[in-house]
């Protein structure tokens, strides 16, 4: 059996659910809730100036880059 991923909108899952159930889909539901999802976010580490002024460097570096001919 294959996963899919799909992003319903909340008006029509109940819809979408009862399709699939009647297509013999098993659908796994593993909701996130919404303060749940903001502390993991906001216990996610920041990055340092180090970090961001390597990738804009890196940015320079590729933009400045040009193809062979």
């Amino acid at each position: 059996m294959e996963k899919l991923v799909i992003h319903v909108p909340e008006a029509k899952s109940a819809l979408v659910k009862a399709l699939l159930k009647e297509l013999g889909v098993a659908i796994e539901w593993n909701p996130m809730e919404k303060e749940a999802y903001l502390k993991k976010i906001t216990e996610m580490p920041a990055w340092s100036e180090e970090d961001v002024n390597a990738f804009e460097e890196a940015i320079k570096t590729m933009n400045g880059l040009t193809t062979v001919q």
